[in-house]
């Protein structure tokens, strides 16, 4: 069991901040903080609050230095199906439904898919059964090759978009579960490293999808909430995705209008 003091300067170092910068940036003095790192002096609840906000510590990772200090839990963690959370959850689901006929889904911080629109059903259909038992986890339905992988073109470039935005999740809030994850499909050596497709010229990184000889060319954004106060809700973000092309436009348009004709 770490120390608060030692929780509080491994996230300095994490965030490469040196104690002058965190104190002038918590308005404290640095002796101030030298002084809780050491052990020397017992923060309250507020000032371990008001350091881990300055250090962006993740709200499950702000309760384990409470807890390290002695002080209750400040951050609950309730199921995203569950009555206390039913208005987030009502919001989310309002949020990926409006976004059809486009894929949107929701994932948690383990890339968990948690919720997802009906767009997202035409690409199911390619994957492997064992793959959709729950929990599915969107980087393995994507790069697994029973998954979807077969059919990205540009799969070289997914992956090291994924490799990134991981990379830079694992800086912020570091997690075993995470980084094995990355070490299983997106550690160099675990899958495709050239890439094949020219995106010089794309507004953003696409996913290009072949099924039957059509291409679709998918862009994705990511939404968050804003000021989250539960762990659950601060660990979970919206991927949708847009038609990068009049083509693929066309296609989800056309599914969209078949699925509600049925």
């Amino acid at each position: 069991m770490h120390t608060v003091g030692e929780l509080l300067r491994r996230w300095r170092h994490h965030r490469r901040l040196s104690q002058l910068d965190l104190a002038i940036a918590a308005d404290v003095s640095a002796r101030h903080v030298s002084l809780v790192e050491t052990g020397k002096s017992h923060p309250s609840a507020d000032m371990i609050l008001r350091l881990a906000e300055q250090l962006d510590v993740p709200l499950r990772e702000r309760n384990r230095l409470l807890l390290a200090a002695g002080f209750a839990p400040r951050y609950a963690e309730r199921p995203l199906d569950g009555d206390e959370l039913s208005a987030a959850r009502d919001a989310i689901g309002r949020v990926i439904r409006a976004h059809e006929p486009y894929p949107a889904l929701v994932v948690d911080r383990r890339w968990n898919i948690v919720m997802a629109n009906s767009a997202l059903d035409p690409f199911l259909a390619h994957v492997a059964p064992d793959l959709l038992r729950p929990p599915i986890n969107m980087v393995r339905l994507g790069l697994d090759p029973r998954g979807l992988a077969p059919h990205i073109v540009n799969l070289a470039e997914v992956r090291a978009l994924l490799r990134i935005r991981i990379g830079r999740q694992l800086v912020v809030a570091p997690s075993a579960e995470l980084t094995a994850l990355y070490e299983e499909l997106l550690a160099p050596g675990a899958g495709p490293e050239d890439a094949r497709h020219p995106i010089e010229a794309e507004i953003a990184v696409p996913m290009i999808f072949r099924f039957g000889g059509r291409e679709l060319r998918l862009f994705s954004t990511t939404t968050t909430f804003g000021t989250p106060m539960d762990i659950t809700l601060d660990e979970v973000a919206i991927e949708s995705y847009y038609p990068a092309d009049v083509e693929t436009a066309a296609y989800f348009t056309a599914f969209g209008q078949a699925s509600c004709d049925a």
